[in-house]
């Protein structure tokens, strides 16, 4: 039976040359008790899609009826959870939740209301944490207390606006989790947006994937039984069949090929002597042991004593190597990370790059951050020039010019070169970040979660580019990640850390996988599956914390 639809219904926003438009000619059924997820890329509509059913916005065209009745506003039978946490920062997770149940039935006796309270924050797992405020939880709890506040109204149906993408892998595994046992134990309908395609395998019964012009593309339904375990699934061939169409269906629609640029690398050498390094390297041990960390330690004073964080952290990695650093948050990955761009002073051991310790900033290791780091004010031209002439000081200007243009047009900016940072989206700011870093001719990229604030499907794309452009270069690099796939991706080998604090490698994975590598090549590899079961099951085991066994001294020798 439908408990929501739409017809033919049409969303914009402003008026006249300044019309956009945003949904088109949407005809939807939700049956009740069914888990509905929406897929699609950003700006496809997807929230305005949520905001409707809300009744936080009305079409422009067309209804969008509840049982049958117009939705006119937003109503106790419906409740939401949205991306940001919109909690009342001075009030406690109980009196967050306490809001939402005075709202909805403030006839109750007050002893029924806490009763309500405390149900529905042991239901989040927070009744160890009913008494403190948003500032003192974590990402993963202040979201949670969102998702009790909306059980508390008791709504027929939820609404999920991205809920869990602000989150790390591992909170966000637990409370989708979670949120399918609430489901399940109050036989409520979901609707969830999500730009996740295994979230969405995991969880809905149905997936919809919006068009960027805002209708509605390819529905896929999902039949696999529940509960549904993520472990298991990896080796179920038709989730791999399942996820394998969506994924296609997704990059068909929404990453379009790029043209290749015009411009050609001038023939000119960095400050630093690459091509001799790299000739050098060919006749000498240092192929092998490019970067060398040995026995590397990081410890933070405090006011309990000292805190170490990263433990006897030893690793050889060969000239053009592309290392992934993958682990639970706090794992110390980032830690390791800054240490080897010379970030973060070394506490015991040592980094040796070239056969020259690590010691301070410095050119030769280019950094591509979370967050790009742009001079808003400044091009994408201007902004990837920032160093150039220091790397480059024997060249002319119009050489130096030709580099940056080089690398803007392989991440996709040849028609941006002169557009301001602040003018640019999230992911054309990252772009500029990369192409700044290749321009440097590093002779190590290190790259810090560089797609974690972007939605998977641009990390699609981005990882792409950075492939194209790396397997130019082939310059030696190491990414951090918490993205599984990610990691299998670009890696030759992935490298595994146990959970801080004193973290350390508890494995290494080599990635025997032909280049180029494309997602939908690898997706069909046999033995991807295989290596992806090999990190989830390394990441599955550290999930509470467990700590790797003691490798005995023969081990630990040829290990290095």
């Amino acid at each position: 039976m439908s408990i929501l639809e739409f017809k033919n219904v049409s969303k914009s926003f402003g008026e006249g040359t300044r019309r956009t438009q945003v949904l088109n000619g949407i005809n939807l059924e939700v049956q009740e008790g069914e888990f509905l997820v929406l897929l699609g890329f950003s700006g496809t509509g997807k929230t305005t899609l949520i905001n409707l059913m809300a009744g936080l916005e009305r079409p422009s065209q067309g209804s969008v009826t509840y049982r049958g009745r117009e939705i006119t506003g937003p109503g106790p039978e419906r409740g939401v959870v949205f991306q940001n946490y919109s909690l009342m920062p001075w009030l406690t997770v109980n009196g967050n939740v306490w809001l939402a149940v005075e709202t909805i039935f403030p006839s109750l006796p007050k002893a029924e209301k806490q009763a309500k309270v405390d149900h529905y924050v042991e239901m989040v797992g927070l009744s160890h944490a009913a008494h403190r405020r948003p500032a003192e939880l974590s990402g993963g709890m202040r979201q949670r207390v969102n998702v009790a506040r909306a059980l508390a109204m008791d709504p027929e149906m939820l609404l999920l606006d991205e809920p869990l993408s602000a989150l790390d892998a591992l909170t966000r595994a637990n409370l989708a989790d979670e949120i399918d046992a609430i489901r399940e134990a109050g036989k409520k309908t979901c609707v969830l947006i999500t730009n996740d395609v295994d979230e969405a395998i995991l969880l809905a019964d149905r997936i919809l994937v919006l068009n960027p012009d805002g209708s509605l593309g390819e529905t896929f339904p999902v039949a696999f039984p529940r509960p549904r375990d993520r472990s298991a699934m990896n080796t179920d061939e038709g989730f791999k069949r399942l996820r394998a169409a969506v994924t296609s269906c997704l990059m068909d629609i929404g990453i379009k090929a790029r043209a290749e640029g015009a411009k050609t690398l001038p023939d000119v050498t960095p400050i630093h002597g690459l091509p001799a390094a790299v000739a050098e390297a060919a006749k000498s041990i240092t192929g092998e042991r490019f970067l060398d960390f040995s026995q590397l330690h990081k410890i933070y004073p405090t006011p309990k004593g000292p805190l170490t964080v990263v433990e006897d952290f030893n690793l050889k990695i060969s000239k053009g190597e592309f290392i992934s650093l993958i682990g639970h948050s706090g794992c110390g990955k980032s830690t390791v990370l800054t240490m080897a761009a010379g970030l973060n002073p070394i506490s015991k051991g040592a980094i040796k790059l070239d056969r020259r310790h690590v010691e301070g900033a410095d050119p030769e290791r280019a950094v591509v951050f979370q967050s790009p780091n742009l001079f808003p004010w400044l091009t994408a031209r201007e902004n990837c020039a920032i160093g150039v002439g220091k790397v480059y000081p024997k060249a002319t200007q119009a050489e130096r010019q030709d580099v940056v243009e080089y690398y803007l047009e392989r991440v996709g900016l040849a028609d941006a070169m002169d557009k301001p940072a602040n003018a640019m989206s999230n992911g054309m700011q990252q772009r500029v970040g990369i192409a700044r870093a290749f321009a440097l001719s590093p002779k190590l990229l290190l790259l810090d979660e560089p797609f974690g604030m972007l939605d998977s499907l641009t990390r699609w794309e981005l990882q792409e580019v950075l492939m194209e452009v790396w397997s130019r270069t082939k310059v030696t690099a190491i990414c951090v990640t918490h993205d599984v796939d990610e990691a299998i991706l670009l890696a030759d080998r992935v490298v595994m850390m146990t959970n801080g604090p004193q973290a350390t490698i508890g494995k290494i994975t080599d990635v025997d996988l032909p280049r180029p590598r494309t997602r939908k090549a690898l997706l069909e590899h046999p033995d991807y599956y295989t290596y992806r079961q090999e990190v989830l099951d390394f990441l599955e085991e550290y999930e509470h914390g467990a700590k790797p066994a003691p490798k005995p001294a023969a081990d630990k020798i040829a290990a290095e």
